[in-house]
């Protein structure tokens, strides 16, 4: 068997997207190392599912977003996307329904209730990069490094730039897509793409650290704060706060609130009420 066929004998036998536990925080692995872990339709979808099932799951407090391979994600597969331009349309509705799966799995996680954190190493170009942008928080290995190069080769990244534009300032934004070149993990770090830096090969350890403290605050409260965070960052600042405003009411008749504020008083640890 010569090594390409191998290549793709592995990838269509392997899963697209690897599922583990680690206590309770739930790890996807995007598992197309051959590929660089592109986002091709069944991954996409694979994807999706995994995010439907955790969403019910309450025995999942957080989620790390991880890859196998050199590469965290080189954003869509092009060959695939490519294949399409001999559709009688020329691909239009193929493409029309590959950015709607993918606008609606990175919409997913911001509205998965439980916060998911990126774990990167290598790469994250184009849709991966706004994969790491969309996830809530995100740890990156020294020498990982981000770009949307589409502008290389005459394919703005216009929905990674949906993504881009609200974690990072304009300015830094602009210059990702209009120069479409790479940034290396401390600059991702300086400008807001990134939370923290660790060195090579530790990324995933330090994120399910990372996830283990959100674990370990009330779930019920997370939820709330992650859903109210988001809703409220596009809104003018008067809206903001009455909507915020009304959020504190709600948190404050909680029984979790309740019980954390109680315990600081008391000056003893709190029991949620899912633990």
């Amino acid at each position: 068997m010569s090594a390409k066929i191998a290549t793709r004998a592995s990838e269509t036998t392997a899963p697209l997207l690897l599922r583990e536990r680690d206590g309770e925080i739930a790890i996807l692995v995007l598992n197309r190392p051959q590929a660089r872990n592109s986002l091709s339709e069944a991954l996409l979808a694979a994807l999706s599912a995994a995010l439907i099932d955790i969403a019910g799951d309450k025995s999942v407090r957080a989620v790390v977003l991880t890859a196998s391979g050199p590469a965290f994600c080189a954003g869509h597969d092009l060959k695939e996307v490519t294949g399409h331009r001999a559709d009688s349309d020329g691909g239009r509705s193929y493409t029309r329904q590959l950015m709607q799966d993918c606008s609606a799995m990175m919409q997913a996680i911001m509205n998965l209730p439980q916060p998911v954190v990126a774990a990167v190493e290598g790469v994250a170009t184009a849709a991966g990069c706004q994969l790491v942008a969309t996830c809530d928080l995100a740890v990156a290995s020294a020498t990982a490094k981000f770009s949307t190069p589409g502008v290389h080769i005459g394919l703005f990244c216009s929905t990674p730039m949906v993504a881009l534009t609200r974690n990072v300032a304009r300015k830094h934004a602009m210059e990702m897509l209009l120069t479409g070149e790479m940034i290396r993990a401390e600059h991702a770090l300086g400008i807001g793409l990134i939370n923290r830096v660790v060195e090579a090969g530790k990324a995933r350890e330090e994120a399910i650290r990372f996830a283990r403290k959100i674990a370990a605050k009330s779930a019920a409260i997370v939820k709330l704060g992650k859903q109210a965070f988001y809703r409220q960052i596009d809104m003018g600042i008067a809206e903001a706060y009455a909507y915020a405003s009304e959020v504190m009411v709600e948190n404050m008749m909680t029984r979790d609130a309740a019980e954390g504020i109680g315990a600081f008083v008391d000056k003893r640890d709190p029991t949620w009420e899912d633990r």
